[in-house]
């Protein structure tokens, strides 16, 4: 983690200020309207690359249209987690092989287990005793952390929808220009949780700012380093189980479905001008070539930000 998320969530904590910094100094938030459209490109080319890799047949496409559909209209924090449950029983239900539930010796390290859910149980009670902002922020970023499956892209639609729409933590251009920002950053999609949290504590001191992003940051990534290490001691005996290895099947293609949507919500939130349109287009276009880098493209929506004649 020291490696692969922290040098990238300090970038994205420090990118949490930008909007006070451009303010600051007279400068438009306008420069920055292309960022958005540029992110929604990416995770479009993400959800072709995914759906090919999940899509095997007509089951695992109608499960990715129901995960897609079934968020689109429900955008609940409950409803990401009982569509991919759904997604794994109707993978085991349609699978005629015989004895899917064969007998495996598993001894897993509860402790693991035990500090996540109370954790979970934990911030939920006390955001609900003390109604203080930085707990609000450490509890929404843990649970996204434990709701979700399949990375940065699938959490899109629930933190869109809490965050902007809710909560109003954000606007819709901010929440875009972060989630495009970490796209040309090398790290973890969910590093994206530092700016968030940052904007959601800004209305204090910096110091109060800083902390949001550190919870934020903290809270999505604590539960899966949890469970990591409550499942990988056992994974190697718990995948031999049959109805595991078909079930990740159903899975897999409903989380392929969240992150087909969580482009359309965003690209509904940027806009649908003709030059957003254009943004997203060409991004599409630059990652499918394979031969610009993501840091060249975001740098690229940047520049097109200052352009006199957009």
């Amino acid at each position: 983690m020291l490696v692969w998320a922290l040098p990238v969530l300090t970038v994205m904590t420090i990118l949490s200020f930008l909007y006070q910094f451009l303010a600051g100094r007279g400068i438009s938030a306008d420069v920055l309207r292309y960022v958005g459209p540029m992110a929604v490109g990416f995770i479009i080319l993400a959800a072709f690359r995914i759906g090919r890799k999940v899509v095997k047949d007509t089951p695992t496409a109608l499960l990715m249209v129901f995960g897609a559909a079934t968020t689109y209209f429900i955008r609940a924090p409950w409803i990401f987690p009982l569509v991919l449950i759904i997604g794994g029983v109707v993978a085991v239900l349609m699978e005629r092989e015989a004895d899917l539930w064969n007998r495996v010796q598993i001894k897993p390290p509860w402790r693991y287990l035990i500090a996540f859910a109370l954790l979970a149980l934990g911030s939920l009670a006390l955001e609900g005793i003390t109604h203080h902002r930085l707990v609000h922020v450490f509890e929404n970023f843990y649970r996204y952390g434990y709701l979700v499956f399949g990375g940065g892209q699938v959490v899109v639609p629930v933190m869109h929808s809490e965050l902007v729409q809710v909560r109003e933590y954000m606007t819709n251009q901010e929440f875009l220009t972060g989630y495009g920002l970490v796209q040309g950053l090398p790290g973890p999609m969910f590093s994206f949780a530092a700016y968030a949290g940052g904007l959601a504590a800004r209305d204090g001191s910096t110091a109060f700012q800083v902390l949001g992003a550190a919870l934020g940051g903290i809270g999505i990534f604590l539960p899966g380093l949890l469970l990591i290490y409550f499942v990988y001691p056992v994974w190697e005996n718990l995948k031999q189980i049959r109805a595991v290895r078909v079930s990740l099947r159903g899975i897999n293609a409903v989380a392929g479905g969240l992150i087909a949507i969580a482009a359309v919500i965003l690209m509904q939130a940027g806009g649908l001008q003709l030059d957003n349109l254009v943004a997203t287009v060409l991004t599409v276009a630059l990652l499918a070539s394979r031969k610009v880098p993501a840091p060249v493209i975001v740098a690229a929506a940047l520049a097109a930000g200052f352009l006199p004649w957009t």
